[in-house]
């Protein structure tokens, strides 16, 4: 069941938001409470009542749900051998089996075959008005870009994605008087919600400004070297959106993502009324550049 919206955490404590960005990109490392204490400038106990204050888990139940979502979502979307993207968080085989199955329930294997499947299935996937492209035609969408950072105005929650439209409308009015027609409005999802339960899923909401902006809750969004899909719909849509290219572009591509940087969407116009949105999402990826010939436009902005 989703987690009610006046049940939704919004996570307000800077040190725990750095915290937790320092672990969604560092979870191939070894992380212990001590060092990502030291990373925030705490004691390792006040920041340990600190963080499951604000999010509820402990720092090593945060640390560990992360590296076996990240690597879930690695057995769903790369072909690699299930014993090399367990290695890659720090399990050895028998021990990632056993981790996986009081995850998920099954072993990974099981996981690994269903996870298409699994994600067509989920509640938030519309097939009205939708159809699976190719690999081909998806390419011709997709485009290359070398993008560039943005500092942001941000929120970050954990909940169901299908409460961010509310949380967009406080949001707005929360900081109206920072908007001026330069500014572009960013959403970060850290989950992907076919993986994650849905009351864990993490989110940013955000929104460009100065630099010399006096608010706390600033942060800079790393652009580089994206794959961006141009998306335009009824907002039910924007998950299949996302699962399809997970699921048949990025497998079929020359590339991978880049675990180091968060995805995001770009919004370019949002109809609350009639639910239609128009955006780009953008992965961060690694790899070769694909020629025009190989179905993807190169492009710089």
């Amino acid at each position: 069941m989703d987690t009610p919206y006046y049940e939704r955490r919004q996570i307000t404590n800077e040190s725990v938001n750095r915290a937790i960005a320092y672990i969604l990109g560092h979870a191939e490392e070894e992380l212990t409470l001590d060092q990502v204490a030291k990373h925030c400038h705490f004691s390792k106990f006040y920041f340990s009542r600190l963080f499951k204050a604000q999010t509820g888990e402990s720092v090593y139940g945060f640390i560990k749900r992360v590296k076996l979502e990240q690597s879930a979502f690695r057995l769903k979307t790369e072909e690699r051998p299930i014993t090399e993207i367990s290695a890659d968080f720090g399990y050895s085989a028998s021990n990632y089996s056993s981790a996986f199955r009081l995850c998920y329930h099954m072993s990974p294997i099981q996981f690994r075959r269903g996870s298409r499947q699994h994600a067509l299935k989920h509640p938030f996937f519309h097939r009205e008005g939708w159809k699976l492209e190719s690999l081909e035609e998806y390419g011709k969408r997709i485009e290359i870009r070398q993008m560039p950072d943005y500092f942001v105005i941000y929120e970050r929650r954990f909940g169901s994605y299908d409460r961010l439209s509310q949380d967009w409308t406080f949001f707005l009015e929360k900081y109206g008087k920072y908007i001026s027609d330069d500014t572009r409005f960013l959403e970060m999802t850290h989950q992907d919600p076919a993986v994650t339960e849905a009351k864990r899923c993490l989110s940013d909401i955000c929104m460009t400004t100065e630099a010399d902006c006096p608010l706390e809750n600033t942060r800079r969004i790393r652009g580089g070297r994206r794959a961006v899909y141009h998306f335009q719909g009824h907002m039910k849509h924007i998950y299949a959106a996302y699962q399809t290219l997970l699921l048949v572009w990025l497998p079929g591509s020359p590339y991978e993502l880049d675990s180091g940087r968060s995805l995001f969407d770009l919004y370019y116009r949002v109809d609350a009324g009639k639910q239609y949105v128009e955006m780009d999402i953008c992965l961060p990826i690694k790899g070769s550049w694909l020629s025009l010939e190989e179905g993807c436009k190169d492009s710089n902005l």
